[in-house]
């Protein structure tokens, strides 16, 4: 949820932030509107039962033939006093949803537009080349008994598939290397539920527009996520954390599950887009003040994995546009994928500042005492995804691949993976 009292006092930052993610104006001015009748319904109210108060402590000292008539003007002040908390109530929780469609704010720098429009900040490696025609990512995991998809469909149905041998090898090398990496940063790990209540789903910004791609189980009225940020969030709802010894840093290992709704025709050969994949996501609690620079600690975490992976990237200032609700800015690193000549995402990394924190109740103490939202962050470390960059990028002509140093350790030695 934004800042209540940037949302009152300054709202032409709002605006222009809603302007640069290409929103409808009018949902501030729907926000601004019902924020307005609900503090006019709550004066209304607190002055009725002042009066109200006031009346009381007037029977209290009247005398038996002035009671009466006093008791009856008290009983009847009594019910407007009612009627009024009803309707402040009301248009409360009337305004508080119309504030839940506003999005993060963004911060200033971010681009504005759409996907396109993305601004990139760096380059790291060249462009894997071959002197032979390479393969793409599932013709080399068939070839390696390491993807099968056709019986994934066969269990599962379409964007489901099995990952086998060494192909289970290589995602939990992928897995344990990003975790020694987080252990070795701080990180508490995690292995989250899957299952979430819809607050929380709700407070974390995932049931907005993008609604349609989360899971519902309807007779549980419970969510399946589709990255562990979204329990992670929620881990400390309605807490009052301590951060006075500095951030509080998690690592959470999950199963995501995601509908693609929309994305019928995108990515439908292999492992980039399915409804189902591992990953491993950091996510933080920290001071507002600290979170910039937390944000960028998050992305330099996530080159070293790529850089120890071998694999060329690009990193990038998602445009406000492309921003999920939550996120005031984000930075996307892409991998080359040698077959499709492109950049294809391999990490997200957003910091949300007091956003989730706000519709969840998570706070800290100030210097002055007072509780604040604290500022939330989350990026990936590790993905299933990953193992596409990884097979095309360190083929070799005979259909074998390359195994990177610093995967081999968890690969129990092994240096190369063969048909």
């Amino acid at each position: 949820m934004i800042d209540t009292i940037l949302f009152r006092n300054q709202p032409e930052i709002i605006a222009e932030s809603q302007a640069k993610r290409g929103n409808d104006p009018a949902i501030l001015e729907e926000a601004i509107a019902a924020d307005s009748k609900w503090r006019a319904a709550q004066s209304e109210f607190e002055t009725l039962r002042a009066e109200q108060n006031r009346f009381n402590d007037q029977v209290k000292k009247a005398t038996k033939e002035e009671k009466p008539a006093l008791i009856a003007e008290v009983k009847e002040l009594a019910g407007r006093v009612k009627a009024a908390a009803a309707k402040a109530s009301e248009l409360e929780a009337a305004a508080r949803e119309a504030a839940l469609r506003i999005e993060n704010t963004v911060i200033a720098g971010v681009p504005a537009g759409g996907e396109e429009n993305f601004v990139t900040l760096r380059t790291h490696g060249k462009p894997a080349e071959f002197d032979f025609e390479p393969r793409d990512h599932l013709e080399l995991g068939e070839m390696l008994g390491a993807i099968d998809m056709e019986r994934g469909a066969k269990v599962s149905g379409a964007r489901f598939y099995f990952l086998r041998g060494v192909g289970a090898q290589l995602e939990l090398a992928l897995m344990n290397l990003a975790l020694s990496k987080a252990l070795a940063n701080g990180f508490v790990p995690l292995i989250t539920p899957t299952l979430v209540k819809p607050e929380i789903m709700q407070g974390t910004g995932f049931l907005g527009e993008h609604a349609d791609e989360v899971y519902h189980l309807e007779n549980q009225d419970l969510y399946l996520t589709g990255t562990s940020e979204v329990a992670l969030a929620g881990y400390h709802a309605d807490e009052i954390l301590d951060l006075e010894n500095g951030p509080l840093r998690y690592a959470g290992w999950s199963t995501c599950y995601r509908s693609e709704a929309g994305s019928h025709g995108k990515d439908t050969r292999g492992i980039i887009r399915v409804h189902q994949f591992n990953k491993l996501e950091m996510f933080v609690y920290t001071k507002p003040e600290d979170a910039e620079a937390e944000h960028d600690r998050l992305v330099a975490w996530q080159e070293e994995m790529l850089q120890a992976l071998g694999l060329s990237y690009r990193v990038i200032d998602v445009a406000a546009g492309d921003l999920g609700s939550s996120a005031a800015r984000k930075f996307d690193i892409e991998a080359w994928v040698p077959t499709q000549g492109a950049y294809r995402e391999l990490t997200s990394t957003s910091n949300c500042t007091g956003y989730q924190a706000r519709r969840l109740g998570t706070r800290y103490r100030g210097e002055n005492g007072k509780t604040q939202p604290v500022a939330t962050l989350n990026g990936t470390l590790a993905t299933t995804r990953w193992i596409v960059a990884l097979l095309e990028t360190h083929q070799r002509a005979d259909g074998s691949v390359a195994i990177p140093a610093a995967l081999q350790p968890f690969m129990g030695g092994m240096t190369e993976l063969r048909p």
